[in-house]
């Protein structure tokens, strides 16, 4: 199978820097943002905009994990089972993960949120494929893909040597 290129490190880190600052424009009003990555690549890419975001911004950025079981969403085991809801109180949460295919996944990040009484709740993804079965729109995407149902997208998240492969 053929294995095309998409970004390389220092493409990804212009990607991850530009949606670090759209994050920030549209909630730089906000005192705190929680940015809530999916297991695993997701939680290392909000590791990564919220090191970015430090940069420039004051923000308090609130970093949290979850695991999604997307074969059984109604008993998922995230981190956000043993936190109290009131915690997002009138906060920005972003949901971030690294593609964005079907949408499954993040339609079952932002689920965790729902009943939480939070003040507007975005999503991120660095890929959208866009082969959405799910009535869900990345709110910041870094780079939009068409590709066929067979092709896969592989983020690799590597200390200075982040990349993103077509196969």
């Amino acid at each position: 199978m053929d294995t095309t290129l998409l970004m390389n490190h220092q493409k990804m880190q212009q990607k991850l820097t530009r949606m670090a600052y759209e994050l920030f424009e549209n909630n730089h009003q906000e005192k705190e943002i929680v940015l809530a990555g999916i297991a695993q690549r997701g939680y290392i890419m909000a590791q990564r905009i919220k090191q970015i975001l430090q940069t420039f911004s004051t923000q308090n950025i609130i970093l949290m994990e979850l695991k999604v079981n997307k074969e059984e969403p109604y008993l998922q085991h995230n981190s956000q089972k043993a936190i109290d809801p009131n915690i997002f109180k009138d906060k920005v949460v972003v949901v971030v993960d690294d593609v964005l295919n079907s949408g499954k996944t993040l339609i079952y990040g932002v689920n965790c949120f729902l009943h939480a009484p939070v003040k507007k709740i975005m999503t991120m993804v660095l890929v959208n494929r866009n082969h959405k079965q799910y009535p869900l729109n990345a709110d910041i995407v870094g780079f939009p893909l068409a590709t066929t149902l067979k092709q896969n997208v592989r983020v690799v998240f590597e200390e200075n040597n982040d990349a993103a492969y077509l196969e």
